[in-house]
């Protein structure tokens, strides 16, 4: 779409009155519940841009692992994601910086990594205006004392600098709100079709952050109320879940989630292209925030907690192209402002994916990326320490203060709000599946007296569920001193100094 100046029609349409979308969102206290609605805001008077400035669409689905049709995941069908895969590049070997909601999409917005932006857990879920906030709400404990740092600034706060028009969907939860200058604030599903019309309308190019597509979140469909479209006789459990029919009624009822998600994103799909912006917009689909509410998934630094798909669609991109190319969540800022000829304002930790979405020669990912999680809750210095560093294969978790609380998630276990059905049933069948019990100890040793290991190493391409611990195997030694000395250098270079490298085992000069 051409865009040189305001038409005239546009311009009269600004000079009226804007009607709020929607009503206050409530409060989400610890937790990363969707609000349910929110108010929409008056555009600002509009800038002129350039020519053939791209749009963008972000869709984030959320609490989704590396579970896709495309991907083999057995049971699942998603015909829309798979179409859009063939349509763009596939990267299937992405990762998320934090495997929880707010620290996460925090790296998106900044190309940081957590205890650099200096989100580092759940903040509020605000979902409005920073104006419309309240002396209450701003003096929330989660919002006050869990925020991006002042000089970060996100890609929110440079497109609106830019004269982008832009709108978010179904859920903020990042903090400070000013730094999330959106124009929108859209409650509920299927926005993206009036969202890009009422765009249209100022003649400015736009962004969305469509992030109304929690179905794979807790809790699931009720499959003991109605049917769900997974059968729970096809999936296949991860080798760390005990395999009982309650618990492959609960993955199913995960995957159902995931096709929900799918069908919404098909929607919106058809409805950018029907707006005839298909071709100006860079879309970019990250299918999972990080992983599902399943040992081992969210709030853990283990594959499903980390590893998620993301798909690529990009104005003179590739088209179906499957990319084994390592890539980050922190990847996505600096891609965007590639894409739309900005410089990054601040050092990032993640790099632009042009030049392996346009097959470039010689373009590459990361040759390491990284995660860290946090037991500290929002003013306390207090928690267990976890990072994770990947090579695309092997996998190293360094943990320090084990002595100190593991924060869980508490969609991770309880059954009455969430309906995790798994973790109480791990627990009751634990004499017969002894291994996945002391797998979900671990998970949470508060209530269960697990032990984390200060060191655990994965063979990923051989163990893909994580069962073979291979730190203190000497065969393996070569590999810990590696992946070991890479952690050490990044934990320096990024001034982590919240978390303290426990030394190798049995080797004090570490």
């Amino acid at each position: 779409m051409k865009r040189t100046s305001i038409n005239l029609l546009a311009a009269l349409l600004l000079l009226l009155p804007t009607a709020s979308h929607g009503a206050d969102a409530p409060t989400a206290r610890q937790t990363d519940k969707p609000a349910k609605s929110a108010k929409t805001v008056s555009a600002p008077a509009p800038v002129v841009v350039k020519d053939a400035t791209p749009n963008v669409l972000l869709i984030l689905i959320e609490d989704a692992g590396a579970h896709l049709g495309v991907l083999g995941t057995p049971g699942l069908r998603t015909p829309n994601l798979d179409a859009l895969a063939r349509d763009g590049v596939l990267f299937r070997k992405c990762f998320v910086g934090y495997p929880v909601c707010s620290p996460s999409k925090a790296c998106i917005y900044t190309g940081l990594y957590p205890h650099r932006n200096g989100l580092i857990n759940n903040t509020e879920n605000l979902f409005k205006p920073a104006p419309k906030l309240t002396a209450k709400e701003r003096s929330l404990r989660a919002y006050a004392n869990n925020q991006i740092k002042p000089e970060v600034r996100t890609f929110a706060e440079i497109l609106h600098g830019r004269g982008y028009y832009m709108g978010v969907s179904g859920k903020l939860h990042v903090s400070p709100n000013e730094k999330f200058p959106y124009d929108e604030f859209i409650p509920g599903k299927n926005v993206v079709g009036a969202f890009i019309r009422r765009a249209q309308a100022t003649g400015k190019p736009w962004l969305l952050f469509d992030n109304a597509h929690n179905e794979p979140h807790r809790p699931f469909v009720n499959s003991d109320v109605q049917p769900i479209g997974v059968d729970p006789a096809k999936v296949k459990l991860p080798a760390f879940l005990p395999d009982t029919p309650v618990i492959r009624k609960d993955w199913a009822e995960y995957l159902d989630g995931i096709q929900l998600a799918d069908a919404e994103v098909g929607r919106a799909m058809r409805q950018l292209k029907a707006s005839g912006e298909l071709d100006q917009t860079l879309v970019i689909v990250m299918a999972g925030d990080h992983g599902p509410a399943f040992q081992r998934g969210k709030m853990t630094p283990y594959a499903l907690g980390l590893h998620v798909p993301l798909i690529v669609r990009a104005p003179g991109g590739a088209r179906g192209v499957q990319s084994d190319a390592l890539t980050s969540e922190v990847d996505l800022m600096p891609t965007i402002l590639d894409y739309l000829g900005i410089a990054p304002p601040q050092q990032v930790d993640g790099i632009s994916l042009r030049p392996l979405l346009e097959s470039k020669p010689g373009a590459k990912g990361h040759e390491h990326v990284f995660a860290e999680v946090s037991g500290r809750v929002p003013g306390s210095t207090r928690g267990m320490e976890e990072r994770s560093v990947l090579d695309g294969r092997w996998h190293l978790i360094v943990r320090s203060k084990l002595d100190e609380p593991r924060l869980l998630n508490a969609d991770s276990w309880q059954f009455e709000a969430w309906r995790n059905r798994t973790y109480r049933e791990t627990i009751r069948v634990k004499e017969q599946f002894p291994e996945q019990f002391r797998i979900l100890a671990e998970m949470d040793p508060e209530r269960l007296g697990g032990k984390p290991p200060a060191f655990e190493l994965y063979d990923l391409e051989n163990d893909r569920d994580e069962m073979h611990n291979l730190a203190n195997d000497p065969a393996h030694r070569p590999e810990l001193e590696r992946l070991f000395a890479v952690l050490k250098k990044w934990s320096a270079e990024t001034n982590d100094v919240t978390a303290p490298l426990p030394a190798l085992p049995s080797d004090s000069a570490n």
